[in-house]
């Protein structure tokens, strides 16, 4: 389990470190293209890049908070802070980038900008040379996304909605917002400077602006479905049922309930109605053996938590109805 962990949070130290360096030269280029020419494209994918340079600080500080382990005031660790810095991310793009995108485009359709063409050149190396940059960070981050949905046996787009490691996630959105920004950024400065209307650079501003926020609210809704704790993977669920039924001590499944609580950090917890000859002693046995196959069945599980209940209790009946809809199936039917 250990090895696995580290593995993914090198390969996210990795994908985040390249970023940073990618935007930090990035944002400073852009910047001095953006004073050159006037360009409120230009000076909106400045910000752009000035904020992902902040959101990769963020990341990384994420990064080493989550994984301090458990301790006395945090029993089940710090994994979930992870999520609380890439929310962060989120509300830093759209603040950072995606106001001050609208701000740019705004005052310029306004005419409130000075309309400078000076230094067009410039602009169009400093966009080439950042949509180099940022096509090397992407593929990293296109790299890792990939290489863990393998992993997870799924498809990419459904690994991007069940995951529960938003780093690299958070990496790849941003990266690929700043190449659509870029080619937007281009239109902008290219049709500008043909046409000599500043119209079309406003319009790119805005267009960008647009852009940040829909990464904003989508990044902000991956790590708010995390925060608020989901289940774990159906397959993992599916297969905890499965084993917790085919144990002989069992007669019934009462209640299943799986939480995430970090990057591939999954807590089970189970009622069980035991079969009625079990000693007090059996039921022990029974629950150490059956949490430890299933830590050794899943890695992504840290704690099991069983505890005996009557199936009868109508009190039970109710919440698991209330969760699921329905009670969960017995591992065989019912004596009649």
């Amino acid at each position: 389990m250990g090895a696995q962990r580290n593995g993914t949070g090198d390969e996210s130290v990795l994908t985040v470190a390249l970023a940073f360096a990618a935007n930090l030269g990035i944002a400073v280029a852009k910047i001095v293209a953006a004073l050159l020419t006037g360009s409120a494209s230009m000076a909106a994918e400045a910000a752009h890049s000035v904020a992902d340079t902040f959101n990769e600080v963020l990341l990384m500080v994420g990064l080493r908070r989550s994984g301090r382990p458990a301790d006395r005031r945090h029993p089940l660790g710090y994994g979930k802070e992870r999520y609380i810095w890439t929310l962060l991310v989120a509300v830093a793009i759209f603040g950072m980038g995606a106001l001050f995108a609208f701000y740019q485009g705004i005052q310029t359709l306004a005419g409130h900008r000075e309309d400078a063409e000076a230094g067009t050149l410039v602009g169009y190396a400093v966009l080439a040379v950042a949509f180099v940059l940022e096509a090397i960070s992407w593929q990293q981050a296109v790299r890792q996304v990939r290489a863990a949905a393998r992993a997870a046996d799924l498809p990419l787009r459904a690994y991007i909605r069940r995951t529960d490691e938003p780093t690299s996630i958070s990496v790849l959105l941003e990266d690929s917002a700043a190449l659509i920004g870029l080619i937007i950024a281009f239109g902008g400065l290219g049709l500008h400077h043909l046409t000599g209307s500043a119209a079309w650079d406003g319009a790119g501003s805005l267009l960008i602006g647009v852009l940040l926020t829909a990464v904003a609210l989508v990044l902000g809704r991956i790590n708010l479905n995390l925060l608020t704790g989901t289940q774990a993977d159906p397959r993992i669920v599916a297969d905890v049922h499965a084993r917790l039924g085919a144990a002989p001590e069992i007669d019934w499944l009462v209640d299943i309930v799986t939480v995430t609580f970090g990057t591939d950090r999954v807590l089970v917890c189970a009622r069980l109605d035991f079969r009625d000859a079990l000693t007090a002693g059996d039921v022990e046995r029974a629950c150490v053996r059956m949490a430890r196959d299933l830590r050794e069945a899943h890695e992504e599980i840290d704690e099991v938590f069983l505890e005996p209940v009557p199936r009868d209790d109508p009190e039970l009946r109710d919440r698991v109805i209330a969760r699921y809809g329905r009670t969960l199936r017995p591992r065989r039917p019912e004596p009649e």
